[in-house]
């Protein structure tokens, strides 16, 4: 085949070859192009198509290295306008490319590759779990000391209590037993290298995150959404800095709750089990779904089709229960889960010492709370004593009680209905809870995903106010800012559950 070689005239006066064959049958010449040609043709068509997403990525990248490498906790101001323009910028690619998953997901992956080598500029316990992983280690039960009581320590040991602050070095651990399996992977992978570690956790946080991404998409086309929604979460400022970024294994009991509750549609409810046991075993938060589904067990639940053209006759056919009995098994297969990773652990002594430090946090630590601080007021004005250890004791029954008006009277007999359940009983537990720290509103935003409720979004812009409490020299939070931030959230919250109309016009509810 003869190959013919024509110019073409371009801007400058230069000549382009245009590459020409000749077919050997008719003798005529054609027009080939090569593969080289095509790659480049759509190179050109992608840049030319996404210039506006390619800057906001771009200047992404540029924020989150500021925001990993070049900022100090104390300064607000730069932290809340990094972060405002963060949040500005996620939420521009997600409205710009929607329909563009992967390149959605590829842009949440190399945001998070940003803070790969990064220490933790707004959390101090990525020490605490180092110090947990290295003593299991060295052979010793972490849940039986506090690092303050330990030898004399030097080196490697001295730099871990000094960098947890005094509050963590000065109590015992509350983190459960599959939460310290990954502090002792990170510490045996680090060795004595502090950043190591930090690197080790890092990469199991990215990897829960992708399979949040996983089985969060799967989940929501198999409920007849669209998928995009789950990059709310997947590529929200919020996630990557305080997850990837700060080390908290919140991430990585959402991708086994979300795990749990895909295998629970798929009607897979033994495995459904394990997992929300490994979860409780990561994080003890998830224990409060577990009252949520009696109903989900015992009603008749709907047909959840995965085809799109029969979703409204299916949603009106009753489906088959589950059953009481499997719902006492599934109880039963979530106990056996946690218990057998409390095994190793287990002693009269481990039992006194980890109820203690959960104790701790409903009635010593309080931190950006909402009802409770106006609960602390009244106390105040009347007794003339912070009230916390007799608030700390009646707000949980509270919970308890609302959890249980949710488990036994709202019909959750379909899987959106009982994430919609499970949404509005966390996050009355929060409105609740004496310390509400950042990071605890990743379940919230993760669960709103597949509801039609968007105020965990909103908390999760304004929760980041609380870190003003750390703009002065000694730790002090700002009310006015705390305020601001749960009325906005609790009055967005209301409006969505009594007057949803009156949001319908805004971006994010169309």
């Amino acid at each position: 085949m003869k190959t013919l070689y024509l110019y073409r005239l371009t801007r400058g006066s230069l000549y382009l070859p245009i590459k020409l064959r000749q077919n050997p049958t008719l003798g005529n010449f054609f027009y080939h192009r090569s593969q080289d040609d095509v790659y480049k043709n759509k190179m050109q068509d992608f840049l030319k198509n996404h210039k506006f997403p390619i800057l906001l990525i771009l200047t992404g990248i540029a924020f989150y290295w500021s925001f990993a490498y070049d900022l100090n906790r104390a300064d607000f101001i730069k932290l809340i306008s990094l972060y405002t323009g963060l949040f500005f910028i996620s939420f521009k690619l997600i409205q710009l490319e929607k329909n563009n998953f992967w390149l959605l997901a590829g842009i949440a992956v190399l945001f998070r590759l940003v803070f790969i080598a990064a220490t933790p500029n707004l959390s101090q316990d990525f020490y605490r779990f180092i110090w947990d992983g290295q003593l299991i280690l060295d052979g010793i039960n972490p849940y039986l000391s506090v690092p303050n009581d330990s030898q004399p320590a030097s080196g490697h040991k001295d730099i871990l209590i000094q960098g947890m602050g005094s509050l963590s070095a000065g109590n015992y651990t509350s983190y459960p037993p599959v939460n310290q399996l990954l502090f002792t992977i990170s510490a045996f992978l680090g060795g004595k290298s502090i950043l190591g570690s930090v690197i080790a956790m890092r990469c199991f946080i990215i990897l829960a995150d992708l399979g949040i991404l996983y089985f969060g998409r799967k989940l929501l086309l198999k409920l007849n959404l669209p998928p995009y929604p789950i990059f709310w979460f997947i590529l929200n400022p919020f996630i990557i800095i305080e997850l990837t970024g700060n080390l908290h294994f919140e991430g990585v009991m959402l991708f086994s709750l979300i795990w749990s509750v895909y295998l629970l549609h798929q009607r897979k409810w033994i495995w459904s089990a394990v997992l929300l046991g490994i979860s409780v075993s990561l994080k003890l938060l998830p224990l409060l779904f577990l009252p949520l589904l009696w109903n989900y067990f015992s009603r008749k639940r709907k047909i959840e089709s995965q085809d799109n053209n029969t979703v409204a006759e299916s949603q009106a056919q009753p489906g088959p229960k589950l059953g009481f009995k499997k719902l006492l098994l599934y109880y039963s297969i979530v106990g056996v889960t946690v218990l057998v990773s409390f095994l190793p652990f287990i002693s009269s002594e481990f039992i006194s010492n980890f109820s203690f430090s959960i104790a701790l946090w409903f009635q010593k630590f309080e931190f950006n709370a909402s009802v409770y601080y106006i609960i602390r007021w009244i106390g105040f004005q009347l007794k003339g004593y912070n009230i916390i250890a007799t608030a700390g004791k009646i707000l949980p029954l509270i919970v308890i009680l609302i959890l249980a008006g949710l488990a036994f009277f709202r019909k959750n007999n379909s899987i959106e209905k009982l994430l919609t359940t499970m949404l509005l009983g966390v996050s009355v537990y929060f409105f609740l809870s004496t310390t509400v720290h950042p990071w605890y509103i990743a379940t919230p935003l993760l669960l709103s995903v597949f509801t039609k409720y968007r105020f965990a979004l909103v908390w999760s812009f304004l929760v980041m106010l609380s870190y003003s409490a750390y703009a002065s020299a000694e730790f002090q939070e700002n009310y006015w800012l705390t305020a601001a931030e749960y009325i906005i959230v609790i009055g967005i919250f209301m409006l969505e559950i009594f007057q949803p109309n009156l949001l319908s016009r805004l971006p994010y509810y169309k």
